[in-house]
């Protein structure tokens, strides 16, 4: 059978590879037997070597040979996880996405759990590894993240950054993907209104290879939670960011430079060599740059957005309408309805 002969599809596996040679023939096998217990859902995998320095890339060739099911893709260098799942989401075809790690890390078992919930009515499924079997040093930063996540976007999850996940295709190709983002997906939904739900999952202790996080990883994604702040809060907005934050320094400035006025009248001092002088003038330069900026942005946002962009908020209509229900009712019409 050629791909080109595979039926409609309905699910797609998106999985990032970053030097995992030795768990792919493995996971594939594993994720068949996951989907034979669906028999009625035509899935897909696709692969994503990001930058792989080991026979990963070979390897998915070979699978893709021998599977119809199995494609691959190569990404020119490193870019991340982000842009790996960027890219293999424009290439599926399946109007259910799932995604997962290629460690062996994650249970492909739990994939039928995942899309029954889709199926009961959630949009994205997060996995919540609950017992997670991971050292330490990488689950108390973990929990940290977690929390810190939950406060910032309002979406409370126990883990908002397993690889475990299944949703509908359109949350995936709504959301942004690039730098670090990958870790937000539930939230970056969340905002959208999609309905986000977590599910506790199967985690299994790695066998092979080694973690690809870090320390500097942490960092890039603490910076990237204050991207996801202002995207969520204040993306349709950035006005009320820039304008609050210049009001507050203008403000702030002004009350500086009252004082010293006040200062300077009634009590006779010299205040043309304090710092608090240079102090003020710059909180009202700075707040009078900030608010700028805000109007500037609005000026870009409203130039870019588009009826499209609106249209993609929509979660459901009655029906569409016709030309005919637009037209003016004729006489005959409306004595018929008397």
């Amino acid at each position: 059978m050629t791909i080109e002969q595979v039926p409609t599809v309905g699910v797609s596996v998106l999985i990032p590879v970053k030097d995992e040679e030795a768990t792919l023939a493995t996971l594939i096998d594993e994720i068949g037997t996951a989907f034979a217990t669906m028999p009625e859902v035509e899935y897909e995998v696709i692969f994503v070597d990001d930058g792989s320095v080991d026979r990963s890339w070979d390897v998915m060739c070979e699978l893709a040979q021998a599977n119809s099911r199995v494609r691959a893709l190569r990404l020119r260098r490193n870019f991340g996880k982000a842009a790996a799942l960027a890219a293999a989401v424009d290439e599926a075809r399946g109007d259910r996405i799932v995604t997962m790690d290629a460690d062996l890390q994650d249970d492909p078992a739990e994939v039928p759990r995942l899309l029954a919930e889709l199926d009961d009515g959630a949009d994205l499924v997060s996995g919540h590894k609950a017992d997670r079997k991971d050292p330490l040093g990488k689950r108390l930063p973990s929990k940290f993240f977690n929390m810190m996540t939950g406060v910032i976007t309002g979406l409370k999850l126990n883990d908002h950054n397993c690889g475990l996940k299944a949703a509908r295709t359109e949350v995936y190709r709504r959301v942004p993907l690039y730098g670090e983002l990958h870790r937000y997906i539930p939230a970056l939904a969340h905002q959208t209104g999609y309905k986000v739900h977590e599910l506790a999952v199967h985690h299994r202790p790695r066998e092979h290879g080694k973690s690809k996080y870090g320390f500097e990883r942490y960092v890039r994604g603490a910076i990237d939670l204050l991207t996801v702040m202002t995207i969520t809060k204040y993306g349709r907005r950035p006005a009320h960011l820039f304008g609050g934050l210049g009001l507050a320094s203008g403000m702030l400035g002004f009350l500086v430079l009252a004082y010293l006025t006040i200062v300077k009248i009634f009590g006779g001092e010299a205040i043309g060599d304090r710092p608090l002088l240079m102090l003020g003038i710059l909180l009202v330069i700075l707040g009078v740059q900030m608010i700028s900026i805000g109007l500037i942005a609005e000026i870009v946002l409203h130039r870019t957005a588009n009826r499209r962009e609106a249209t993609d908020l929509i979660a459901d209509r009655t029906r569409t309408l016709e030309p005919a229900d637009l037209t003016e009712p004729t006489e005959k019409t409306s004595l018929g309805a008397k």
